[in-house]
């Protein structure tokens, strides 16, 4: 059974995500219930959460709600088109609604999509003020690890390898979602091989890289292109194992290791290898601490129950972090960008980014969870919005009935033609795609569910010959 501390925080953070969703959808509901008010349309009812209601009350000719579902919200707007198939006619309605005219019905269908515009800036703005976390190994575009027998390794990539440019696109970065990022760059390439340009020793050198996909079982998301590289990460520690090698030679959380007997790390997984392939040996390692460096000398040990000699630390993960400060139309232009860079992937017949890598609401709900677990949680939470909110506007603008986008062509069809169309017409596109986006949802919620951590994910226990302590679940080195 877990400790009642972990089950709070889980509480906690569950909570969290619950309200930043929440206030994300009912905001974009809020656009179309301010534009519906404004432009004289009939108003039914404001309900946030779904489900019977566990609070309502009428105020101006408006049914205000509470739902007992805490899952966003939605306005009734019964003179919108097909609003009467997905959300009922109001009781007691007998008399039909005058028509709304084109223009307000467009004017409401985008106020939603603009509400959503609104709140990413208004985050973009507080993410500008208290800054945005980066880890290093996001930033660089510098290799610090080569996986052995890998298609990078092959190709003649090496550990400190500056890399220039990816399938002909410059990097900045070594993750993201746009065509500045060594990672995306490789995920949604073409060809056969990639064209990987790279510095080294102050020389540029271009090497053709033959990515692979990982294999997956059939019911799972299907693997995506990858060479086995990793950033350039000062290697830092966050725990330290009681009567391990490195705590008698007092090494601390926090402490970055710099270098293995003279020869520089890029990467955690680089002393892991210097250990294995030289088993026995005595290290001396560089070790970083508020800004001074010292040199530590520490022989590596087999944890009981092991075979493999370790020194008794867990990384973090998480990396060495710093704070930008990007301004708001930068993060709004970034947003967009990643946006439009996965939609065109996905619609290129060659790319192996499929409708089955989006992310329903449950992927949405699990990414804002993992991000609430990190020290920066809300930092990086703000930011994510406004990638979320930018992704839900530009969505909803899709010219798909049901969606606003499909509002507005309708009511433009109406304009051009000077009636609406049919009740029979309307009733039957609306059924097609609401059949249709329901059924894309369940879909990739499909894949989500398999991506939830439906068990503990221990560890080893690391305790070392001769030496006793508490045994604490962790991944270890």
């Amino acid at each position: 059974m877990l400790p009642f501390g972990e089950i709070m925080r889980f509480v906690g953070t569950l909570l969290e995500v619950l309200f930043l969703f929440n206030v994300l959808i009912v905001v974009h509901e809020w656009g179309h219930f301010v534009a519906a008010r404004l432009r004289g349309l009939r108003v039914d009812r404001f309900q946030i959460w779904f489900g019977a209601a566990v609070w309502e009350k009428e105020i101006g000719g408006v049914t205000y709600a509470l739902g007992w579902i805490p899952a966003g919200g939605f306005v009734a707007l019964p003179q919108m088109a097909g609003a009467e198939l997905l959300e009922g006619r109001p009781a007691g309605e007998e008399q039909p609604l005058p028509p709304a005219k084109p223009w307000d019905k467009i004017i409401v269908a985008l106020a939603g999509p603009a509400a959503n515009v609104l709140l990413a800036v208004l985050f973009s703005l507080v993410v500008w003020v208290v800054g945005r976390p980066v880890s290093q190994s996001e930033a660089t575009t510098t290799i610090g690890y080569v996986f052995p027998n890998s298609p990078a390794e092959k190709a003649g990539l090496r550990a400190g390898d500056r890399i220039l440019q990816v399938d002909g696109h410059p990097v900045r970065r070594f993750q993201g979602m746009d065509d500045s990022a060594i990672i995306w760059n490789i995920v949604r390439s073409e060809e056969s091989e990639i064209p990987i340009t790279v510095e080294r020793d102050g020389r540029t050198l271009t090497v053709f890289v033959a990515p692979v996909r990982e294999e997956r079982g059939f019911l799972r998301r299907k693997g995506l292109r990858q060479i086995f590289i990793l950033p350039e990460e000062t290697p830092t520690i966050a725990r330290v194992f009681p009567g391990s090698p490195a705590a008698e030679a007092g090494l601390l959380p926090g402490d970055q290791i710099l270098s293995v007997n003279g020869q520089r790390l890029l990467s955690p997984i680089g002393l892991n290898e210097y250990i294995l392939k030289h088993p026995g040996r005595p290290l001396s390692l560089e070790v970083a601490r508020g800004g001074r460096s010292r040199v530590v000398e520490i022989v590596p040990e087999v944890p009981v129950g092991d075979t493999v000699p370790r020194i008794g630390i867990q990384w973090d993960l998480a990396g060495t972090m710093s704070i930008v400060h990007p301004n708001p139309l930068e993060q709004i232009l970034a947003s967009v960008r990643a946006m439009t860079s996965t939609v065109t992937a996905m619609l290129s017949p060659r790319s192996d980014i499929k409708p089955q890598h989006l992310s329903g609401p449950v992927g949405i709900m699990r990414l804002y969870y993992l991000l609430f677990q990190s020290p920066y949680g809300w930092r990086l939470a703000l930011w994510f919005s406004v990638l979320f909110n930018v992704n839900v506007a530009l969505l909803n603008l899709m010219p798909v009935p049901v969606l606003d986008g499909g509002h507005i062509l309708l009511s433009l069809a109406e304009w051009v033609r000077g009636r609406p169309l049919s009740v029979r017409v309307l009733e039957a596109l609306q059924m097609i795609f609401a059949t249709l986006i329901v059924g894309f949802i369940l879909y990739v919620t499909f894949f989500d569910v398999q991506d939830l951590p439906w068990k503990g994910q221990k560890g080893p226990e690391m305790q070392f010959p001769g030496k006793s302590h508490a045994p604490s679940p962790s991944t270890g080195k």
